[in-house]
């Protein structure tokens, strides 16, 4: 009697060593349909639909922001969290699209939420920054440097979208996801994080020319598309092959795939070359646009109750600069 109870409590208490606890995202109300890039600049829905898979995208208001999208995401998750706010010790944001590059998305939502004993810092790796920060808190997890973390997602990609750019003009979206992490279970909705992997690719191709932003040289740049696609199709590619590998796994034994929403032409490509059921694939760029690095957290937070016990997830990146990265999850 007394080995069974000592096995209960065993049982009871099993730490997992990163767990997703909850997911919530944030994406403005201001819809911006495709005409709107036909009436100023000439570009047909059908080219914009052949080039990108996109039918409309997100933008945010003039009071909105980075900072403020990140706060609302993190709203939507605070009544429905496993454990008090105030217990997070680890806070890191991602975005390449900062309202504020010292006052950060990180920053914005400690003050905001009053989470006083926490580490925080924001992180930027272009479209693959939350696949870094998911890494990060790895890191800080593994050393028992932070138990209960937050990462918050933020792009205001329209705040910089130089509308002048005909080839990427109509590509970007806004949004923000907030992600709640700790190093134990909680729900039947938790999922485990089986392995994370980030990749810096900045010496291959044109990855410092092929797509930037720098202050006083206009907005977002997209010079070298064709760059960005070979590249994002490859690594994305590479990256969930290698993360499926290492863990054991088949593509058929993968329950959904979900990639950087960045264009339909390079998820219909990649899931070809894994062999992947489309279906399986899981996205939402048809109606939001690339959200950046905020683009894979949203589709899981938009799919969260969709998912079942057992369910294994990719998530595979790429980035600008260049970057790449994948994450795989479990349902427990």
């Amino acid at each position: 009697m007394i080995l069974i109870q000592l096995i209960k409590k065993l049982h009871l208490t099993t730490k997992y060593f990163m767990i997703i606890n909850y997911i919530t995202h944030y994406t403005p109300e201001i819809i911006v349909p495709n005409s709107y890039y036909t009436e100023n600049y000439g570009i047909s829905n059908e080219d914009i639909i052949s080039k990108s898979g996109i039918k409309q995208r997100r933008r945010i208001r003039p009071d909105e922001n980075s900072n403020t999208m990140a706060i609302e995401a993190v709203k939507k998750a605070y009544n429905n969290l496993p454990f008090p706010i105030n217990e997070i010790d680890l806070i890191i944001g991602g975005t390449y699209t900062p309202f504020d590059t010292i006052g950060t998305v990180a920053h914005a939502v400690q003050k905001e939420f009053n989470i006083t004993n926490s580490k925080c810092f924001t992180v930027d790796s272009a479209c693959s920054s939350f696949v870094n920060a998911m890494e990060i808190v790895d890191c800080y997890f593994a050393n028992s440097k932070a138990s209960k973390a937050l990462v918050v997602i933020s792009e205001n990609n329209s705040a910089y979208n130089d509308e002048t750019d005909k080839k990427s003009n109509f590509l970007w979206g806004d949004g923000a996801a907030a992600i709640f992490i700790s190093n134990e279970k909680y729900s039947d909705k938790d999922f485990e994080v089986l392995d994370v992997n980030t990749t810096g690719l900045g010496h291959i191709g044109k990855s410092m020319e092929a797509i930037y932003l720098r202050p006083g040289q206009g907005g977002l740049q997209m010079p070298f598309g064709k760059d960005v696609f070979q590249y994002a199709c490859t690594y994305m590619i590479r990256e969930t092959e290698q993360i499926l590998a290492k863990n054991g796994l088949s593509i058929d034994q993968l329950s959904y795939f979900i990639p950087h929403q960045a264009n339909s032409r390079i998820i219909d490509y990649v899931a070809k070359r894994l062999k992947l059921d489309p279906v399986r694939a899981l996205t939402n760029m048809e109606q939001y646009g690339n959200t950046g690095s905020a683009s894979t957290p949203i589709v899981l937070s938009q799919n969260w109750e969709r998912f079942k016990a057992g369910d294994t997830i990719a998530i595979s990146v790429f980035g600008g600069g260049y970057s790449s990265g994948s994450l795989l999850l479990k349902k427990l």
